[in-house]
């Protein structure tokens, strides 16, 4: 063999291009848990929807009362129980009018807001008839013939058959409504005649200068957004503060949770023997007493309002966090990093707080977010009851109260609170999913 063929040619020796060095390079950025975590929850849409939706709500609770106009005590008696959106009657000098369930008229322009109590005239007792002036016009609300349907639906009542049954010509009401429209029925139900009072017969006739208004416009309300309770306070803003109240309860609740049910939890599970069962006593005992007669007896020394709530909260909410992360940690601690850890020579705080609480994070997370609903609930509840924020203060729970006497005739004082209470608890719980989801190490690909 030649020294020619033995030569290595200089093009064999020639550096690699960057590029060519890491193209089988397989690699992926450094992230920490949370980093990862937040990347797969951003992936979430309906997660992130629900995040979105509570953190408008938590920064309207604080923002919006700044600036409103109104504040959640300030009240007008005259204009008491006006809803969000109103039929009206257009009058000739550009001006509407609203006739209330008490026959009073409301005054306001072609755009919603509100002017007042039209100026009150005479009474017609006898004829069933209110008179009002609007600006030099006569405005007359006749609820007569409501009223003359009463009677002889009451009537009626002492004439019903076995059967529940009432005959037509027995009520001049039948008789018209069955006349206009083409009806031939001889006897009716009791309930049906009820029906026909109520959403057939003309509750009321309203007229201008002897004529009558027949034309109605809907006009929505743009002096209270909400509509008005019956002492003529802002509904929007007594909202408002009912997130306050309710959100502040709710996160308390979730800070509580953390601080104390997940160390006390994790102490236990952890270290077990004696002390864990001493621990979990304690949590037993603390268990078995509902937490409304925590409530009552703090009220008692506190007195009642939002502390009493804060307080029954802190000594209750906590412990079935403890008893899902004492559960968590038995099974964790026998795994191989944490021995590993302990080979080491890391110290119990360190085994806890580093490696333990980290791949605990998924049921954490969750059972946090599950429970500031629940406390939203509770707090609801306990005000419902009576038991929670007093007068004139407002929460989500006093708001449905103050509203069930008047549901049937004021339906929108009970909705609104209901619709903000179900929205709340709707995207907790489709966030809390999406925590799960997104800090579970075993769900990590």
């Amino acid at each position: 063999m030649n020294d020619e063929s033995m030569k290595i040619s200089s093009e064999l020796w020639e550096p690699l291009e960057p590029e060519a060095k890491d193209a089988e390079k397989i690699e992926r950025p450094s992230l920490t848990f949370f980093q990862d975590g937040w990347r797969r929850l951003k992936a979430n849409k309906v997660a992130m929807v629900s995040m979105i939706i509570i953190a408008v709500i938590t920064i309207g609770a604080i923002v919006i009362p700044w600036f409103w106009p109104y504040t959640y005590k300030a009240q007008n008696l005259d204009l008491a129980n006006i809803p969000a959106v109103m039929d009206t009657y257009p009058l000739e000098n550009g001006k509407n009018i609203y006739v209330t369930p008490q026959y009073t008229v409301v005054v306001m322009d072609s755009k919603g807001n509100l002017e007042g109590l039209a100026e009150s005239g005479r009474k017609d007792m006898i004829g069933k008839k209110n008179y009002f002036s609007v600006d030099g016009l006569e405005i007359c609300v006749d609820y007569s013939l409501y009223s003359e349907a009463t009677k002889e639906y009451k009537s009626l009542e002492k004439k019903v058959d076995e059967t529940g049954m009432v005959k037509v010509s027995d009520a001049q009401y039948l008789v018209d409504y069955f006349a206009q429209n083409g009806g031939g029925a001889e006897e009716i139900s009791l309930t049906e005649a009820s029906n026909i009072l109520e959403n057939k017969m003309t509750r009321v006739k309203v007229t201008c200068g002897g004529e009558e208004l027949t034309e109605q416009v809907r006009l929505r309300n743009h002096t209270y957004l909400l509509g008005t309770d019956g002492l003529g306070r802002d509904l929007f803003i007594r909202i408002v503060y009912g997130a306050r109240i309710s959100l502040t309860v709710g996160f308390f609740a979730a800070f509580i949770n953390f601080v104390v049910g997940v160390f006390y939890g994790a102490i236990a599970g952890y270290i077990g023997g004696e002390l864990d069962n001493i621990m979990m006593r304690v949590i037993d005992i603390l268990d078995s007493i509902p937490m409304t007669l925590y409530v009552i007896l703090i009220m008692v020394v506190v007195g009642p309002g939002l502390v009493s709530i804060i307080l029954a909260l802190g000594l209750t909410f906590w412990v079935k966090m403890a008893r899902i992360v004492r559960g968590q940690v038995l099974t964790l601690k026998q795994q191989e990093f944490v021995k590993a850890a302990v080979v080491t020579g890391a110290d119990t705080k360190r085994i806890i707080i580093k490696h333990l609480i980290p791949n605990m994070m998924g049921p954490i997370m969750v059972n946090i977010a599950m429970q500031i609903p629940s406390a939203i609930f509770n707090e609801a509840f306990l005000s419902f009851v009576g038991l929670g924020i007093s007068a004139p203060m407002a929460s989500w729970g006093t708001l449905c109260n103050d509203a069930l006497a008047g549901i049937y005739v004021y339906p929108y004082q009970m909705v609104f609170p209901a619709i903000a209470i179900s929205v709340t608890i709707l995207t907790f719980n489709l966030f809390s999913d999406g925590l799960r989801d997104a800090f579970d190490p075993k769900q990590r690909k």
